[in-house]
């Protein structure tokens, strides 16, 4: 059926709901009212009465509301849902109010009603209202999907959420989870010594990662700020102030790049940080806060995901990208000079520009040859520090950082390193950041002097470690898409 056909149907429905409209207010009915008072919510009351037998009628009144799911027999019998689960009520004119009788005919599927009767369990088993008082609560105006195809078309789920969330119980139960697994990542970190935190979301400069940010301007100050793309710069600046030892911020970010199954322009990161420590301690925190989130709220650590069986149970394997990548081209980067490994980056096929930085080729023939193949959680380890410019270099090779990032079904989930804490170094790698710029790089950090001129007063030593939150709820709950985990994804506006 085409969209304009469904369109006319759906206006034709509409137009009978809005006639219904003036008769429920002939009958003295407000079809919006501003309030119902419940005693229980739905699946309460399932469980409270478990135990009744079938045939039994109880006289314990209740009062219940929800939408209203099916209607049958002339209204007889209705399927009412609310946020915990389903009843069935039973309206009949033996104990129904004689205005409440003119009321059901008047109801439609969609339609939010409260109801007063007593408890019953039919013959065939069901748990049932016997209603005595029944309120409209809000009258729906249109209809809902299908009851038996229910709501398939993706682009309408994303773009009418509460529709999606009317119709599926799967989309409720995803973002319910994903509201569970930040609760328990906020109490764990809790119960290890983090502080929880809040940074800018405007700032002045774009920093804290390698993104492309969104601008804006702020007409009182005359001046352009940015959406955060990270806010790496500012907790670091609370570890250098004393604030705590350990910080932390569920934070959205803003990054003005690609939509796909794993991106999302607007996104919701945990970030930490925990003076004394380094990348070492992030790696073992990192395994253990997931795989603590899996067991405690899924009961299990192994997930089935895209026809893949993910094991987040720690210990997580370990690889160095320079292993990782001469195990899978056969070459060890590790003896070229920049030149050769964009020679070898173009012998594999690989579109790397010329005069490209050793780590630079080195990433991309990372990116394109192996991060597909890294199907179980893996730290990749010991990034080039010429894309790392926040990393502490590593101890016995100044090319590498103590940076890593984690790699699931191919999927980046986090990133994280011994932070930088010299400030001459650090002003170094700005300046080297502002030159990749001014070369047409536009995902190159900016300098920061007054970050530089915090780390100037001492940063002790500081480990540093991102999670991807969306795509971390989608590995636990199996969503395919990062649009699934989100209650309301960037969408193109239709014409």
């Amino acid at each position: 059926m085409s969209e304009s056909v469904l369109e006319e149907k759906e206006n034709l429905f509409r137009a009978v709901r809005v006639a219904k409209l003036d008769e429920l207010r002939d009958l003295g009915v407000n079809p919006y009212p501003y309030q119902f008072a419940r005693t229980h919510k739905l699946d309460a009351l399932q469980d409270l009465y478990k135990d009744l037998d079938t045939g039994v009628e109880t006289q314990d009144e209740v009062c219940v509301a929800g939408r209203i799911r099916s209607l049958r027999n002339s209204g007889m019998f209705i399927d009412l849902h609310d946020t915990s689960g389903k009843l069935q009520l039973f309206c009949h004119k033996d104990t129904l109010r004689a205005e409440d009788q003119a009321l059901l005919k008047l109801l439609d599927l969609g339609d939010i009603v409260g109801a007063k009767g007593l408890i019953r369990r039919t013959p065939r088993g069901e748990l049932t209202v016997n209603v005595t008082e029944l309120t409209l609560l809000s009258k729906a105006l249109l209809p809902l999907p299908e009851k038996y195809h229910g709501l398939s078309d993706v682009e309408i789920r994303y773009r009418q959420r509460y529709l999606d969330l009317i119709m599926n119980e799967d989309s409720r139960t995803t973002l319910r989870d994903r509201s569970r697994i930040i609760s328990h990542i906020r109490s764990y970190l809790g119960q290890e010594g983090y502080l929880e935190v809040e940074t800018p979301m405007l700032q002045t400069l774009a920093g804290g990662a390698a993104a492309r940010p969104f601008m804006t301007h702020h007409n009182a100050l005359d001046m352009t700020l940015y959406l955060r793309i990270a806010p790496e710069l500012f907790l670091k600046r609370l570890i250098v102030g004393g604030l705590a030892d350990r910080v932390f911020e569920i934070n959205r970010n803003f990054r003005n790049e690609g939509i796909s199954t794993r991106h999302n322009p607007e996104f919701t990161m945990i970030e930490l940080y925990a003076a004394y420590e380094d990348g070492a301690s992030m790696m073992a925190l990192t395994e253990n806060l997931v795989s603590s989130t899996a067991q405690t709220l899924f009961g299990k650590t192994a997930f089935d995901y895209a026809g893949q069986n993910l094991e987040f149970a720690a210990p997580w394997r370990r690889i160095p990208m320079l292993q990782a990548v001469k195990d899978a081209v056969g070459i060890d980067f590790g003896t070229l000079d920049a030149t050769g490994a964009v020679a070898a980056a173009k012998g594999l096929g690989l579109k790397v520009k010329d005069g490209a930085l050793w780590g630079e080729a080195l990433e991309v023939v990372f990116a394109e040859k192996v991060e597909h193949t890294l199907i179980q959680p893996t730290f990749v380890t010991e990034f080039p520090l010429d894309i790392s410019p926040l990393a502490k270099v590593h101890p016995e090779d100044a090319r590498l950082t103590e940076r890593f990032e984690v790699f699931v079904n191919g999927i980046e989930l986090a990133n994280g390193f011994s932070e930088l804490s010299d400030p001459i170094d650090q002003r170094a790698r700005f300046e080297a950041q502002m030159a990749a710029r001014a070369g047409g790089n536009d995902e190159a950090h900016q300098m920061d002097e007054d970050f530089v001129t915090a780390l100037e007063y001492g940063m002790p030593p500081t480990g540093g470690l991102g999670i991807g939150i969306d795509r971390l709820v989608m590995f636990l709950t199996g969503a395919p898409s990062i649009r699934d985990v989100i209650a309301f994804p960037t969408m193109r506006p239709k014409e």
